[in-house]
């Protein structure tokens, strides 16, 4: 029995390991070191301890279709379609516009564009595309993917990966393209769509409640439904990755998906570790005329992705903040450029092999250059927020007319999360004065336009930021409230902000939020007139819930909650 395979896997994981931990020391992001060790294991620039490298990228290939499976079951359609008008402005612009203006640019610099040679075209369709694989893992690393800038980013790569199925079905036909071939390709998506909702509308629903009580046959059954709309993605000549996709989002409203997602994350982590470090072996030898070109074209999607994603976003009165975290986010090369370039200096003979190298080192320079970006995104927001306003694009808190406070606030609360979202529906109820007293601060543009619609003072803003607080008038306030917790305040914690609340205003009282009971002494210690524990109000209810359960009596509780739940109607639901 042949066991070079499972000898190669396990270089693979060891390699990944042991310069895994090498950069977590230094601090440095996983990503470099996956495809650094893909690099020292392979047969290009390494050692070539690999056998089989084929393998190991088909396991790996595994791993992209359950990661996409998983985005797709955690993916609220609802949220995405909201953000509908800054999605497909901004796709629109950043697709068209980059390939486009990546077309005319390398045909300029001497790139062809003719039946025997498609240079540029191809340059410009490579740059049109963004890595689906990175960015989601490091939206779900930092814990983005609900956030509006999370929403328009997987937006707009759902959008990119239309194009790329469009452009692989012209493919063999760019020499003459034809109406009826992409007429031919939509349909298929569409196709595709209609058959995997259907469904999980009308057939999939009973066979889960069936298994649902065995846990090991609701987790087959949910990886059976991903293998089998990839296979029927793959059968209409469609993307693997992009009928997981489809997958996951069909069944992602059922009640099961949680203990699937929770299941899954394991071995979805395995194979797209394998992935990295199979994208790392099949980096060429640098040729100086390649790393030039790809210094080049890197660069190139750095400044194309702020020409085209920041306008359309800022036009959209979306801020300056959720503009500018979708540029950083988008700026590197995708796996379909790889794929498509391959095809094209194939069997399709439209370009060279220069081509080939030209992208795959811009691949791995933009893939090291966005990690790096994206761990300095606060930085980076604040730098380009600056220059913004500098050169007359203000943010919308600095623009005439944005304050909608009509007189002095004396209540502040910072940040507006869920729990945010029901004190002032709390607050509308009972407590009209508190509410004429009250200012909000935020930087969600969605949730700033609710609260203005219906009256309530806010301020556009960054919380973490001294001049914003300083600038909506904190040091007059009387009481200061923020609910958001530790794990979403980017850059900052809340000890920092009440210290720094401390040095604006010494007199206020300060009520904050704290997840572990550990942090309570630390916030008291650095100001905070009182700490809320929400996991202990939780608690004190679930003990009136277990015993209205033996009472027999939680009927009536659901009465009673169903009451309470009527004509609310919160901002954020």
């Amino acid at each position: 029995m042949d066991h070079a395979i499972l000898t190669d896997i396990a270089l693979c994981i060891v390699a990944a390991w042991l310069l895994a931990l090498v950069a977590q020391t230094l601090k440095q992001p996983m990503l470099v070191a996956y495809l650094l060790a893909g690099l020292l294991i392979g047969p290009e620039m390494g050692f070539g301890l690999i056998h089989d490298n084929d393998s190991i990228s088909t396991i790996s290939e595994l791993g992209l279709i359950l990661l996409l499976f998983m985005i797709g079951l955690e993916m609220d359609l609802k949220h995405i379609l909201g953000a509908g008008k800054q999605i497909i402005a901004t796709a629109l612009c950043q697709i068209v516009g980059c390939f486009t203006l990546g077309s005319g640019l390398f045909w300029l610099l001497g790139f062809t564009i003719s039946s025997e040679n498609l240079g540029a075209v191809y340059l410009g369709a490579a740059a049109a595309l963004s890595s689906t694989v990175i960015i989601v893992k490091m939206l779900y690393d930092r814990r983005e993917l609900n956030t509006l800038s999370g929403r328009i980013i997987l937006g707009v790569l759902v959008l990119q990966d239309v194009f790329a199925i469009l452009f692989l079905a012209l493919q063999p036909n760019l020499s003459n393209p034809s109406a009826g071939v992409i007429g031919l390709s939509g349909l298929k998506v569409a196709g595709l769509v209609v058959i995997a909702f259907g469904a999980s509308r009308f057939i999939l629903p009973s066979l889960f409640r069936h298994v649902a009580r065995i846990p090991e046959l609701l987790l087959v059954g949910a990886l059976a439904w991903c293998f089998i709309v990839a296979g029927m993605a793959l059968w209409l000549g469609l993307s693997a990755e992009m009928g997981a996709l489809i997958a996951g989002i069909s069944i992602s409203t059922f009640p099961y998906t949680l203990d699937v997602v929770a299941k899954t994350t394991t071995l979805r982590d395995f194979f797209v570790t394998l992935f990295f470090v199979a994208l790392g072996m099949k980096i060429p030898r640098p040729e100086w005329e390649f790393v030039r070109w790809a210094v080049v074209f890197a660069l190139f999607i750095f400044l194309s992705r702020v020409i085209t994603v920041i306008p359309p976003l800022i036009r959209t009165r979306s801020g300056h903040r959720a503009s500018i975290i979708p540029a950083v986010y988008l700026a590197q090369v995708s796996e379909f450029s790889l794929v498509i370039v391959a095809l094209g200096a194939g069997a399709l003979d439209h370009i060279g092999s220069d081509i080939v190298g030209i992208v795959s080192y811009a691949f791995v320079m933009t893939a090291v250059f966005s990690t790096y970006a994206v761990s300095k995104i606060d930085s980076i927001i604040m730098g380009s927020s600056r220059l913004l306003s500098r050169i007359g694009i203000l943010d919308l808190g600095e623009e005439p007319g944005e304050s909608s406070s009509k007189t002095e606030p004396r209540i502040f609360l910072l940040g507006f999360s869920w729990a945010a979202s029901s004190l002032l529906e709390e607050l509308q109820k009972d407590s009209q004065d508190l509410v004429e007293r009250l200012c909000v601060i935020d930087f969600n543009p969605q949730v700033v336009e609710r609260l203005r619609n219906r009256g309530i003072p806010v301020v556009y803003g960054d919380i973490t930021r001294q001049e914003t607080l300083v600038n909506a008038g904190l040091e007059k306030a009387d009481v200061i409230v923020s609910t958001l917790p530790n794990t979403v305040m980017r850059g900052a914690s809340n000890d920092r902000m009440v210290a720094m609340l401390r040095t604006i205003n010494p007199r206020a009282r300060i009520v904050v939020h704290a997840e572990l009971l550990s942090q309570v002494d630390s916030l008291y210690k650095a100001g905070a007139a009182y700490v809320t524990i929400p996991r202990l109000l939780e608690a004190r209810e679930l003990v009136e819930v277990v015993r209205a359960a033996e009472a027999n009596l939680l009927d009536e509780k659901r009465v009673h909650q169903e009451a309470e739940l009527e004509g609310r109607d919160e901002i954020i639901p």
